[in-house]
C-alpha cells in the first residue's frame, strides 16, 4: 500500500466527502507524526505501534566506489516498534 492507495481507501469510508478531503486527512496525519518526532517525542498508536527517534553516533565508513575511509556524521533517525495487535495480525 502506498499513500495514494491509502487516500483512495479513506475516501471510500462513509464520513469522507471526497478524495481531496481524504488527501488532506492523510497529509495532516503524516505532518503531525513528523512534527512530533522532530520535537523529540514519541507517537504511540494503540494496536499499531510506536514511532520514536534514536540518536545515531558519528562513525567511520567506507566509500564503496573508492574504498576511501569517510566520516559519517551523527544524526537522529526515526524508528518503529510494532505493537502486539499488529504482530499478531501479521503472524496469523
Amino acid at each position: 500500500m502506498n499513500k495514494s492507495s491509502l487516500i483512495e481507501f479513506i475516501a471510500t469510508q462513509d464520513d469522507v466527502a471526497s478524495k481531496a478531503a481524504a488527501g488532506r486527512i492523510v497529509d495532516a496525519l503524516f505532518d503531525k507524526v513528523s512534527d512530533t518526532l522532530a520535537a523529540g517525542e514519541e507517537v504511540s498508536i494503540a494496536g499499531i505501534g510506536t514511532f520514536h527517534v534514536v540518536a545515531r553516533e558519528a562513525r567511520e565508513g567506507r566509500n564503496p566506489q573508492s574504498g576511501e575511509t569517510i566520516q559519517i556524521p551523527a544524526k537522529n533517525v526515526p524508528k518503529f516498534r510494532a505493537g502486539k495487535k499488529l504482530k499478531d495480525a501479521v503472524n496469523g
